[in-house]
């Protein structure tokens, strides 16, 4: 229940702060977690990225201005942190499909995206298949490309970085250095700090890293393991909504935040269902 209020009190904040500059970081603050993770969590729960939902509420909040008020569309624009009409215009038109001068207009078709709010609902629900694991320390290998701070570029890179990976030559190697635990291919998101953020495809293992691949410690610690059925990119992102939503507010657990892992099958072509795992380290919540 308590991390469900402290993302309600960051959407606050962002909500209070429409027609002023948002801070990522006082945001992730309020919610306390790193501004890495509060964007990659909002991602999951609200299916959107939070630089798209601030784009549509500010938007909303524009076209509602500039049909309810005699406002100049540039001071529209200027209120709302857009000081380029063009760079406004844009953003107006990805949102409504018209100009913010066609708004201004009677019987114009317009989209209002209302406030996001995080509640507990009493659903029908489905199990969720899950276990409790303290697990030493774990050593990964193999490759990494660089992620960034924008949610919605991490998006492309991690699929086209999976396309490519799986057509390499490397991919058979890594799977091949595989003698550890989790057991199969790896998907990893791993932040340091703003400037040190990757996504890892590797294996358990004990070896050194060979010629063109890394190395990965990860720490000792307690990880909540969902056993997941189905489509992996779409069911993986939902076990984590599931976990952030359904499982965490009730568990007397928080998220730890370190790496979350993805354990797909090792298969020689490009995995697209079957069993997967997701591990996400915990730790309970007066710790």
């Amino acid at each position: 229940m308590e991390w469900l209020k402290k993302l309600g009190k960051a959407i606050d904040y962002i909500e209070d702060n429409l027609d002023k500059e948002i801070s990522y970081d006082e945001a992730a603050r309020i919610a306390c977690c790193s501004p890495y993770y509060f964007q990659r969590v909002f991602s999951y729960v609200s299916g959107v990225s939070l630089a798209e939902y601030i784009r549509r509420r500010k938007m909303t909040q524009a076209a509602f201005e500039l049909q309810r008020a005699d406002s100049r569309v540039i001071d529209v624009a200027l209120k709302y942190g857009y000081s380029s009409p063009a760079a406004f215009n844009r953003a107006f038109q990805n949102v409504h499909g018209i100009t913010p001068t066609a708004a201004k207009l009677g019987g114009s078709v317009l989209q209002a995206y209302p406030s996001i709010q995080f509640k507990i609902e009493i659903t029908g629900g489905s199990a969720m298949t899950y276990r409790i694991a303290e697990k030493p320390p774990l050593r990964i290998v193999g490759i990494r490309i660089p992620l960034t701070s924008d949610m919605e570029e991490n998006l492309r890179i991690v699929p086209a970085f999976w396309k490519a990976s799986l057509q390499g030559k490397q991919f058979l190697e890594i799977c091949g250095l595989s003698n550890g635990e989790p057991g199969g291919i790896l998907g990893i998101s791993v932040y340091k700090n703003p400037k040190e953020i990757y996504y890892y495809i590797g294996v358990a293992a004990n070896s050194p890293a060979p010629a063109g691949m890394y190395g990965l410690e990860i720490p000792a610690a307690t990880w909540v393991i969902f056993d997941n059925d189905g489509r992996f990119k779409e069911d993986v992102q939902s076990v984590f909504r599931r976990f952030y939503m359904e499982w965490l507010p009730f568990s007397g657990y928080k998220y730890a935040e370190p790496p979350d892992i993805e354990v797909y099958p090792i298969c020689s072509g490009q995995p697209v269902h079957g069993h997967s795992e997701v591990w996400i380290a915990v730790s309970k919540e007066d710790d």
